[in-house]
């Protein structure tokens, strides 16, 4: 072989290697979805410049190629990953598809020098050949670890399993529920906001032990059926459903579809009781009941909120009036499990808000509150009539509602538009529909995340309240 095949060879491996980082980056970020990456993709130019483009000058272009991915392709790669401020994770599962990555390079080039002569490798048919086994080899990973869950849990009979579902706040209700939980029961709730079959199944085989009583698990959804599946694996013995929206309505296509894979978690063949949002439409009965009718006179403020649930009044260190409806499901949970009212005030005085979830935070003079987890139409809104009571200066930092439709961007803009002094954006997603709606305020596009402080620190100044509602990934 010739120092020129040899180099041309290398470069085929290293261009295998750079495609694949691009497009294995992106299964990563839609929980390795074909259709979601190939037929939703928020950036689908992206594909055109990193992979479509790419692909088709190697297999037009020649020898010439390498000038063109080494002079450029390389460069905006690392520029684009460099950028990302949700870069590639090098999980279990993302090595092993660059084992299969390699081993796919080695076995076309040995068969090609085996059949040709030459050590040769067809780009397109590596990559979709080791993304396929890493799919197979996952799925049947999936299956021997489900078992192993399934086992586990037909161990803990005495397990009680609370799950958690609704289109938004279900990470919080896990939170405060774990909360109210806690000093009487040896709870475990699922970490981060892993809601998942894949990442429950993975938190059972890790995590629950013998001595656990109370296990709080988060479901979420994409697809119809997706909290079916999570249903009849964990069988729940208590339900809570909460809010139903228009969050991720660009899979379901209607909010009843929405409604009904919330409502799956209502087939679990061990369910003792439920507690649902007036907006899963459905009807009390004997082991259903509506959390939320039963609340009224909510007040929140920069100083807390109070509510009176049942008849009987509380009071929360929280933010947010949409807290209080959160609070009414854990409640109802607590009581049923048997905590007492004293120990539910007790603990409810301790509850802090959800990390990125209407956290105050001074500094410098101004007050920053940290609404970056919550997004959707109900909270974000709910945290702007918060922040309507103060009376400096009001700057949002927001990228919209993301997965949801241009009507409800267009009704949040409204709201935008009455209460904020300076708006900027974050994300070009829904610019287009915020915008027909924000005409008082001072408005800032942000085109490059990277420089937030420094946008910051020129247009907002002491005294201000600065509020981050709702964040976008720099690849929505």
């Amino acid at each position: 072989m010739s120092l020129e095949e040899l180099f041309f060879n290398v470069s085929k491996v290293f261009f295998i290697y750079a495609i694949s980082f691009y497009t294995i980056t992106c299964f990563q970020w839609f929980s390795y979805r074909f259709e979601r990456v190939v037929f939703h993709f928020t950036k689908p130019l992206w594909h055109v410049f990193f992979a479509i483009v790419p692909l088709v000058l190697f297999y037009t272009t020649g020898e010439y190629f390498y000038i063109y991915f080494y002079f450029a392709y390389l460069p905006s790669l690392y520029l684009w990953h460099k950028k990302l401020d949700k870069k590639l994770i090098f999980t279990a599962r993302i090595k092993r598809f660059f084992i299969f990555l390699t081993l796919a390079v080695v076995s076309f080039g040995v068969m090609n020098f085996i059949i040709n002569g030459k050590f040769d490798t067809d780009v397109l048919l590596i990559i979709a050949a080791s993304l396929v086994l890493s799919h197979f080899y996952e799925k049947i990973n999936a299956l021997n670890f489900r078992k192993k869950a399934d086992k586990k849990l037909a161990l803990l009979p005495e397990l009680k399993i609370i799950l958690i579902t609704a289109s938004y706040g279900k990470t919080s209700i896990k939170n405060f529920l774990f909360e109210l939980l806690r000093d009487d029961f040896i709870c475990h709730k699922t970490p981060r906001s892993v809601n998942t079959l894949t990442g429950l199944i993975k938190d059972v085989n890790e995590n629950l032990t013998s001595q656990t009583q109370i296990y709080i698990a988060e479901a979420g959804a994409r697809l119809k059926g997706d909290i079916a599946q999570i249903t009849e694996f964990l069988n729940p013995h208590i339900v809570v459903v909460g809010e139903i929206g228009a969050q991720h309505i660009e899979y379901f296509k209607s909010l009843e579809n929405i409604r009904s894979t919330k409502l799956e978690a209502l087939c679990s063949k061990r369910l003792e009781a439920a507690f649902l949002h007036s907006s899963t439409l459905q009807n009390p009965d004997d082991k259903q009941e509506i959390y939320d009718e039963s609340l009224s006179d909510v007040k929140a403020d920069l100083s807390g909120l109070n509510f009176i649930l049942d008849g009987k009044s509380y009071h929360a260190n929280l933010l947010g009036k949409f807290n209080a409806v959160n609070l009414a499901a854990c409640i109802k949970v607590a009581k049923i499990l048997g905590v007492s009212e004293e120990k539910i005030d007790k603990n409810l005085s301790k509850i802090k808000n959800v990390e990125h979830r209407l956290q105050k935070i001074e500094a410098g003079g101004k007050l920053i509150i940290d609404d970056s987890f919550n997004g959707n139409f109900a909270g974000m809104s709910a945290s702007y009539e918060l922040v309507s009571t103060f009376e400096g200066r009001k700057v949002l930092i927001t990228p919209g509602i993301v997965e949801s439709s241009p009507q409800e961007n267009e009704r949040l803009g409204r709201i935008i538009n009455e209460i904020f002094d300076v708006v900027m954006i974050s994300s070009p997603l829904n610019a287009q529909a915020l915008l027909k709606s924000i005409i008082k305020p001072q408005i800032i596009i942000i085109k490059d995340k990277a420089n937030m402080q420094e946008i910051l620190a020129k247009n907002t100044k002491i005294g201000d309240v600065v509020l981050f509602s709702n964040d976008a990934p720099s690849f929505m």
